[in-house]
């Protein structure tokens, strides 16, 4: 009885944490334009900064990785290929990065009026969403001047890709952006730990060189089930059409995807009940 009253506690309070965002949904669109333009003030150049960081990016992973050390030899169209997994992977960096120092970055704001503190990491999330938009309309055209324009239903894999990129990417970033303003060292292990994810994800070598190193046991397993490692998989399979028919994928990608997205949400409500126990003490921290 005390379980079942303490569960619908949780949701209540959930659903009113939700009620209390979707009051305030203008002030979140203010906030994710703000953090938009923010990035770009004073700057001769604008959004074209937008354009030029992920295409500096992929020139250096394709001249170095690809032409230097000779990735390419084992991928086709490995400019596409790298392309596809910086997009994946830079939108959950975003999000992540950016709700981790939302709530600090903030102070000011949250030390003067109230409002939910969860909209902090939400414009986060918007405004990386802006900024992945851009990206992958670079993708999209990349792909259709190297004739490789994906239209097959394995576009569909997009989907489900990206719910997963959001769905952990909020998670947990309302989670660390609450620890940080308790433990500023925080953000700076968060940078570390995203640097090191993007080299654990099959960005610049492909998910078969893995099980060909590792074989087919438990590692194989962990390794595929990384929630951002399905999700750049699947972005793979939905934008890659030279890897259709040379190079193998996990079995039953679609369905462990599904299965990802579930244990993401289920984080997601764990974590946004974390983030509201912390959030009473945010102003006297700050």
């Amino acid at each position: 009885m005390t379980v079942t009253t303490s569960y619908s506690n949780t949701l209540e309070s959930t659903r009113a944490s939700l009620a209390h965002i979707f009051q305030q949904r203008e002030m979140l669109a203010l906030l994710v334009r703000r953090d938009i333009k923010a990035r770009y003030k004073d700057s001769a150049l604008g959004l074209v900064w937008a354009l030029i960081r992920p295409l500096t990016q992929l020139m250096i992973y394709y001249i170095v990785i690809g032409k230097f050390l000779g990735a390419e030899r084992g991928i086709p169209d490995f400019a596409i290929y790298v392309f596809t997994g910086l997009t994946a992977y830079g939108l959950f960096q975003e999000i992540v990065g950016g709700g981790t120092a939302s709530i600090v970055g903030n102070s000011g704001l949250i030390k003067k009026i109230y409002l939910p503190r969860e909209v902090f990491p939400l414009a986060s999330v918007g405004s990386a969403l802006f900024n992945f938009c851009i990206q992958l309309g670079i993708l999209l055209i990349a792909t259709i001047v190297v004739g490789s324009v994906p239209w097959s239903l394995d576009l569909f894999y997009f989907i489900p890709s990206v719910i997963i990129l959001v769905v952990f990417g909020t998670a947990f970033g309302l989670l660390l952006g609450a620890a940080n303003v308790y433990l500023r060292d925080i953000q700076y292990l968060v940078e570390v730990g995203l640097l090191l994810m993007l080299w654990a994800s099959p960005i610049v070598y492909s998910w078969e060189m893995v099980r060909g190193i590792v074989g087919h046991g438990l590692l194989l397993t962990i390794y595929t089930d990384n929630p951002i490692t399905l999700a750049v998989l699947g972005f793979q399979r939905a934008f890659w059409t030279a890897g259709h028919d040379t190079v193998a994928y996990p079995e039953f990608l679609l369905v462990r995807m599904c299965i990802a997205i579930v244990v993401g949400v289920i984080m997601l409500f764990a974590f946004q009940r974390v983030f509201a126990k912390l959030q009473g003490n945010f102003a006297q921290q700050l």
